[in-house]
C-alpha cells in the first residue's frame, strides 16, 4: 500500500519524525531507519530542528522537539495529561505525598503534571523540570522495559544498575531513596500506551523521614493501580 502524500519533501519529513519516535538517533541512525541519502537525513533534521519539531539531546543526537508537545497541547489531543490530572489528584489525597507525571525525552525526564501536597513537608517537582534519567524511580521505571541496546546505554553512568531494572521488572514498580536528591524518597510505575510500550511513569515522592528507605512498602500498591487506570483509560481512548 503507498501511503505517500504526493509530496516527497513532506514525505521524508515525516519519516525522519517517524524514526525518531523510537528514541534519539545519530545521523547514521537516522540514514539508516529511513533509508534517506545522508545529505537529505541531515538537511531535513537540520530544518525541522530549526522549527522545534526536532531537537538534541546532551551527545547531540536528534530527538523529538518540544514544538510536538505544544502542538498537541494547543489541540487538547494530549490524552495522556488530561487523563492524568484527577489519577494524580486521587493518588495525592490517598497516599498524603506528592504526585508526578514523567515523560521520557532523549537523556532526561521531564514532569509533565503533578499533584502537590496542599501544606506540610513536601517535594516540590515544577511543572516542565527535566531530570536525569541516571537516578529516582521515575527513570528506572521508564528504563526497565527499554529495549536491550537503549537500556544499557541508559545504565552508563546510572546510580542503578542492571539488576535493580531487573527488580523493576519483576514487580512492575521502583523506588529510591536519596539516589537523585538527598532526602527524598519516592515510588514509580510505568504507564503504557495503547500498543502496549511504556509512554510515562506515575511517581509519589516525600522527604525520606515519612517514606522510609523503602518507600515501596508503603506506596507501590496505590502508585500501580494509578499508573494501571492511566494505562487502561489511554486504552480506550486509543
Amino acid at each position: 500500500m503507498d501511503n505517500s502524500s504526493g509530496v516527497g519533501v513532506l514525505d521524508k519529513a515525516v519519516l525522519v519524525l517517524n524514526a525518531l519516535e523510537a528514541g534519539p538517533a545519530s545521523l547514521a541512525q537516522l540514514v539508516q531507519s529511513t533509508g534517506l541519502a545522508r545529505p537529505t537525513a541531515h538537511r531535513l533534521a537540520v530544518a525541522l530542528e530549526h522549527y522545534r519539531l526536532v531537537g538534541r539531546d546532551t551527545r547531540g543526537r536528534f530527538i523529538l522537539g518540544s514544538r510536538l508537545a505544544e502542538l498537541a497541547a494547543a489541540a487538547g489531543e494530549d490524552r495522556l495529561l488530561a487523563i492524568a490530572g484527577p489519577v494524580l489528584a486521587h493518588l495525592r489525597d490517598s497516599t498524603g505525598e506528592s504526585a508526578q507525571l514523567y515523560r521520557r525525552q532523549g537523556d532526561v525526564r521531564v514532569c509533565v503534571a503533578a499533584a502537590e501536597r496542599a501544606s506540610g513537608l513536601r517535594d516540590t517537582v515544577p511543572v516542565g523540570s527535566a531530570l536525569p534519567m541516571t537516578a529516582g524511580s521515575a527513570a528506572q521505571a521508564l528504563l526497565a522495559w527499554e529495549e536491550p541496546d537503549r537500556l544499557h546505554r541508559g545504565l552508563r553512568g546510572a546510580k542503578f544498575i542492571a539488576a535493580t531494572l531487573a527488580s523493576v521488572r519483576r514487580r512492575g514498580w521502583a523506588q529510591s531513596a536519596g539516589e537523585r536528591e538527598s532526602g527524598v524518597a519516592s515510588v514509580s510505575a510505568p504507564i503504557r500506551g495503547p500498543s502496549g510500550r511504556v509512554v510515562a511513569a506515575v511517581s509519589v515522592s516525600g522527604p525520606i523521614e515519612r517514606l522510609g528507605r523503602a518507600p515501596g512498602r508503603l506506596h507501590a500498591a496505590a502508585v500501580v493501580k494509578a499508573a494501571e487506570r492511566i494505562t487502561e483509560a489511554l486504552r480506550r481512548a486509543g
